[in-house]
């Protein structure tokens, strides 16, 4: 069993750094292009990119049944038997859970100040906070911040990229999109959980925690849209537009030695991280823990 796990981090830890030389490479070109080229990329990536619209709004209106007639009533369920400090119990362990793909993705941005950050979150709160239930780090002024390999993605380059809804999954990119599997299955610490079983039972209780936390938001969504689909599809690709900006900024503090101008939001619980990135949609274990983040990600 030791054998077994050692095995699985060394191959984590292989993983890591051969993507880690990858981006080196890819980082070195994206680099070398001018500032006007850097704007011109910012512009082109918030505006909405949608040539596949037809199909977007059929899986659109089937992610929403599905919604509606099986995962509302299980979430609501949930919030009916589950007390509220454990509720927030569980999501604060979800959230320490996801930590390690941070750690991964912000090791692989090389955005060491972020990673150091976060890697005194997911110590403190292991163990001081017994597994992730208690959120210790932040009142120790260490901020909730997530990343993903989407994010890693637009920082080695690829910037524009067309939005699409994934069937269960939601709003996307084609970019964060093809991120879903080595988040999942390469960075995060669901597939190297024993037995697999258990990993796949924990990541399932994650999607009714993260759909249990967005209950109270679905009146806004309903009487905020004229066009859910329109409403979802631009609030997504604004929200991401701003994760990959704060992010870009986050990494100036490494590569040029300077102070992070962008203040943290002492009053927020996350900090600055409370709407950095939580994962679209029903994703990969990631509960919306803010108002913002949660109508932005709502089920499509």
């Amino acid at each position: 069993m030791r054998s077994q796990l050692s095995r699985k981090i060394g191959q984590f830890v292989w993983l890591v750094a051969g993507l880690a030389m990858l981006g080196v490479v890819t980082c070195n070109s994206s680099f070398a292009a001018s500032n006007e080229t850097n704007q011109a990329d910012d512009e082109a990536e918030v505006a909405v990119k949608d040539p596949y619209e037809t199909f977007n709004r059929h899986t659109f209106a089937f992610n929403e049944a599905l919604d509606t007639n099986l995962l509302q009533p299980v979430a609501r369920f949930y919030n009916k038997i589950v007390p509220k400090p454990l509720n927030k119990g569980i999501t604060n362990f979800f959230l320490n859970l996801n930590t390690v793909s941070t750690i991964a993705d912000d090791f692989l941005q090389f955005n060491f100040y972020q990673m150091t950050n976060d890697l005194w979150r997911l110590t403190i709160n292991t163990t001081v906070g017994v597994g992730g239930l208690f959120d210790i780090a932040t009142r120790m002024k260490l901020p909730y911040y997530a990343n993903d390999f989407g994010m890693t993605l637009a920082t080695w380059g690829y910037r524009n990229s067309n939005y699409i809804v994934l069937p269960f999954y939601g709003s996307y990119t084609i970019r964060d999109g093809l991120s879903l599997p080595v988040d999942y299955y390469l960075l995060s610490a669901y597939r190297y959980i024993e037995p697999p079983r258990l990993g796949y039972a924990l990541y399932a209780v994650s999607v009714v925690d993260w759909r249990a936390q967005t209950l109270q938001f679905n009146d806004l969504m309903d009487a905020a849209a004229l066009d859910k689909y329109v409403f979802v599809r631009n609030a997504y690709l604004q929200r991401r537009a701003h994760q990959i900006e704060e992010n870009q900024h986050l990494g100036v503090y490494d590569r040029a030695g300077g102070e992070f101008s962008g203040a943290i939001d002492d009053e927020s619980p996350e900090g600055l991280g409370s709407t950095a990135n939580i994962d679209e949609s029903t994703n990969i274990g990631q509960p919306a823990n803010t108002e913002e983040a949660s109508v932005a990600s709502a089920p499509a």
